[in-house]
């Protein structure tokens, strides 16, 4: 399974809107290439954009291909209003978002704009055409390349409400994570995909962690990420050595979770992130590994649009999201392989010192669920513990 932003209270804003959330918090500084280089002359400002992804579940490949990033002063400006600066991609460019994990970017360009507050951004897709049929497609894994349908409206761009404050001479530079694991969503037996975009737009920090995970868990199926107060802030999967980079992530404390098929979930807490610094977790003669554990289903339904995610409590007293995905786009059905054998759980110490992984026993086959949908209270489920090759089944009402 491969699987980003802030505290709960911006778990909520970055993710309830079913399309696309957006949170942008603007960033000075950084330089380098780009594809769309320009200089900033007199008092204008710019921005410059990248785009990097978390994790996705069960595909080879999701590719998208965007044309072009609009962005304005007024949040209610409409498409063919004046005030529109556009960063144009020319050619549209297809991206293949599982390349960019491990610290990957894929530079989209840079844009002199006017100084002063910007509050609305469109992000414009390429259409699916009788000559580009996989414009926007995704690749099951063992299976074939199909095309993967996007919101209506993509001739006006999905819209994304912004605040970043553009200063003279000064760029802004940001990172645009799209979660293409959460962004997914299967239709139905139709064998179809839906595209519900989940993006979150962050500074380009030079901080991050890194570290090593056995090589019998070095594969596309295993998720490392960086968590606080169970909402995911960055995600990865581990390359072939086994090795992974959680990059850029904000200076602060956090959990890392591994989590994998069938087995056990190992939870590292208190790992510190400082700035312009990567934090080491450990080497590969210490790697990360997780004891094999039976599992049990976690099912139900829920309306569509809904995101679902797992969340396993600790001890320790917080709780680490295991899974979470927006439930089918036609029937509403959700499902997960959950493990019940007790979580591993360790006390950072920076190396050379080795982590002292211990049971969390009381924490075995002990999940919760929480659901959110736009518009609506977000929902919780305590749910019974979870048994060996047994199914629990929980579905989620909205007035």
């Amino acid at each position: 399974m491969r699987e980003a932003h802030h505290e709960k209270y911006a778990y909520k804003k970055n993710l309830s809107i079913a399309l696309l959330t957006l949170g942008l918090a603007a960033c000075g500084g950084g330089g380098g290439d780009n594809s769309l280089n320009t200089t900033t002359t007199g008092s204008n400002g710019s921005l410059r954009l990248a785009l990097t992804d978390a994790p996705s579940c069960g595909y080879d490949a999701v590719n998208v291909t965007i044309k072009s990033l609009r962005v304005h002063k007024s949040a209610s400006a409409a498409d063919s209003d004046a005030g529109w600066a556009d960063m144009v991609l020319a050619p549209a460019r297809r991206i293949n978002l599982l390349n960019l994990t491990n610290g990957v970017l894929e530079e989209m360009g840079q844009i002199p704009l006017s100084t002063g507050k910007y509050t609305q951004l469109r992000l414009i897709l390429a259409d699916n055409e009788p000559s580009n049929p996989l414009a926007n497609s995704v690749l099951p894994t063992g299976g074939a390349e199909v095309a993967l349908k996007t919101p209506s409206g993509q001739q006006s761009g999905v819209k994304a409400n912004i605040d970043i404050d553009i200063a003279a001479n000064k760029m802004a530079d940001f990172v645009v994570d799209f979660n293409a694991c959460k962004s997914i969503v299967s239709a139905g037996n139709s064998g179809q995909y839906l595209l519900k975009p989940v993006v979150s737009v962050i500074p380009r920090y030079v901080s991050g962690v890194s570290g090593f995970v056995a090589g019998s868990l070095a594969s596309a199926s295993t998720s490392v990420s960086l968590q606080q107060g169970g909402v995911v802030i960055r995600a990865t999967v581990p390359d072939t050595g086994g090795r992974f980079q959680l990059q850029p992530v904000a200076p602060g404390n956090y959990t890392l979770v591994m989590t994998s098929p069938g087995r056990a979930t190992t939870v590292v807490t208190g790992v510190p992130v400082s700035p312009d610094s990567v934090t080491t977790l450990n080497n590969s003669g210490t790697a990360l590994t997780s004891a094999v554990s039976a599992t049990g289903l976690i099912q139900g339904n829920a309306p569509t649009n809904t995101l679902v995610r797992v969340l396993q409590p600790l001890t320790v007293g917080t709780s680490v999201e295991v899974a979470g995905k927006f439930v089918d786009g036609i029937t509403g059905n959700y499902s997960y392989s959950a493990a019940v054998g007790a979580p591993m759980v360790a006390a950072y110490v920076p190396p050379p010192a080795s982590l002292a992984f211990v049971a969390d026993t009381a924490a075995a086959g002990k999940y919760t669920l929480a659901a959110n949908l736009s518009g609506f209270p977000d929902k919780t489920a305590v749910l019974p513990v979870l048994a060996a090759s047994a199914a629990i089944t929980t579905n989620f009402t909205f007035p």
